[in-house]
């Protein structure tokens, strides 16, 4: 239950949000949204296995669900058994996984629940998996994830929020990458 008034009208809670309350930050919001989904450089198994486990640490169940899957990841190989691995934590051991990819999930985990710990050690790993770019667009991924998901759990719009990328944008994202 929204924990601030936002009044019935056209587009998802999140956009009435920003229209009824603060139109000057919609724009940076969409674009923002863009800018992961449209201009990401990670491979999309990856940068689902980094959307999955942040919605994992914000406790997002719209995030979770079945409807917020990224439809390019799928199509890049990324099942449903993957999706069990990492709610029941076991993602490190599986075999679906890549180096790459549990390091980028590991990463994401670190970033969400215990910053402190990317250490140097850490560091020369992620370094040895990803190019100066990839991090950042990683970093900025895993932020982007963070941040949406706890504004949205602060404000009590996660329980009636709809998936931020709808069919039609997964499809124009999918032939992108």
């Amino acid at each position: 239950m929204p924990r601030i008034t936002i009044h019935d009208g056209p587009g998802s809670i999140e956009q009435r949000m920003f229209q009824q309350l603060r139109p000057e930050l919609q724009e940076a919001s969409a674009a923002m949204r863009n800018a992961v989904y449209g201009h990401t450089i990670l491979p999309w198994r990856t940068f689902e296995g980094v959307r999955y486990r942040m919605a994992i640490a914000n406790g997002c169940l719209v995030c979770q669900s079945l409807e917020a899957r990224t439809q390019a990841a799928l199509d890049a190989g990324f099942t449903e058994s993957m999706y069990e691995e990492m709610d029941a934590g076991s993602w490190r051991e599986s075999e679906a996984f890549s180096p790459a990819e549990k390091l980028a999930i590991d990463f994401a985990e670190r970033f969400a629940l215990d910053h402190e710990s990317i250490d140097d050690d850490f560091w020369v790993r992620l370094h040895a998996q990803y190019g100066d770019a990839e991090i950042v667009d990683l970093t900025f991924v895993a932020g982007r994830f963070m941040a949406f998901g706890r504004l949205t759990h602060v404000l009590g719009l996660d329980d009636s929020c709809e998936v931020p990328l709808q069919a039609e944008d997964r499809a124009s994202v999918a032939g992108a990458r």
